[in-house]
């Protein structure tokens, strides 16, 4: 069995360290993927929508006539 003070026990105390260390490490790197995962698929998403709403006509539909009674009238 080393001894605590040993350079030996030292050595596998700090290799130990560095394995958790990077463990850790690697959960975090799965993590924020899956974040960035998530972000592209909302993007995607949302440049669906701006391309669906862009196609859509900037003047009302001729079955969508509006009377002029409708209309509020101007401030004076």
């Amino acid at each position: 069995m080393e001894h605590p003070n040993s350079p030996e026990h030292h050595t596998e105390q700090r290799l130990t360290d560095l394995e958790i260390k990077a463990s850790f490490t690697e959960d975090l790197l799965d993590q924020l993927n899956a974040v960035i995962v998530r972000q592209q698929d909302q993007i995607d998403r949302l440049e669906r929508e701006i391309e669906r709403l862009r196609q859509q006509p900037a003047e009302p539909q001729p079955g969508a006539f509006r009377s002029l009674r409708d209309e509020l009238p101007p401030h004076y």
